[in-house]
C-alpha cells in the first residue's frame, strides 16, 4: 500500500454525524446559550415540549438541568445524541445542537441547576414526556412479526 502515511486521524461515524449536525442550523434559528460558569463536555441538544406540559414534567424528574421557556414551549438541555434509539413522543421535539427553530428571540432560562453541568438526564425526561403525553415508551411496545 504505497502512498499511505501514518499519523492521520481517523474519525468515527459518530464524530462525523455530530459534525454534520452542528453544520445544519436552519436560517432564523437560535441556539440555547449555556449560562455563565457551565460547561457541556458531552455537547448539547434540546428537547422541547408544549408549555402546558412543562409544569407536569418538571416534578417527575429526579434531576433537572437547564430549562428554558417561552410562551409556546419549554426546552430541556440534554447531552448530544440523546435521540439515539429513542423515538421522542409527539408533540415533543428533539433538536440537535440545542437549536430553537424559527424563534424571534432566545427563550428565557427558568431553571439553572447547581454545579457546572447543564443536562437533564434524557431517560427520565423521555419517560416523563411519555407519561404526560400518554405515549407508551418504544421499548415497551409490542413487536410485530
Amino acid at each position: 500500500m504505497s502512498g499511505v502515511t501514518g499519523g492521520g486521524r481517523v474519525l468515527s461515524l459518530d464524530t462525523l454525524v455530530r459534525v454534520q449536525r452542528g453544520l445544519c442550523t436552519p436560517a432564523g434559528s437560535r441556539r440555547l446559550p449555556l449560562p455563565a460558569g457551565m460547561t457541556a463536555p458531552l455537547g448539547c441538544d434540546a428537547v422541547a415540549a408544549p408549555a402546558e406540559f412543562g409544569p407536569l414534567v418538571l416534578p417527575r424528574l429526579p434531576r433537572v438541568g437547564c430549562v428554558y421557556a417561552d410562551e409556546a414551549h419549554w426546552w430541556w438541555l440534554v447531552p448530544s445524541d440523546s435521540d439515539y434509539a429513542l423515538e421522542w413522543p409527539a408533540p415533543a421535539q428533539y433538536t440537535a445542537g440545542a437549536v430553537v427553530p424559527d424563534a424571534p428571540a432566545v427563550p428565557g432560562l427558568i431553571h439553572k441547576p447547581d454545579g457546572t453541568l447543564p443536562y437533564t438526564p434524557p431517560i427520565p425526561l423521555y419517560l416523563a414526556l411519555c407519561r404526560v403525553t400518554g405515549t407508551t415508551p418504544t421499548w415497551s411496545r409490542p413487536v410485530s412479526a
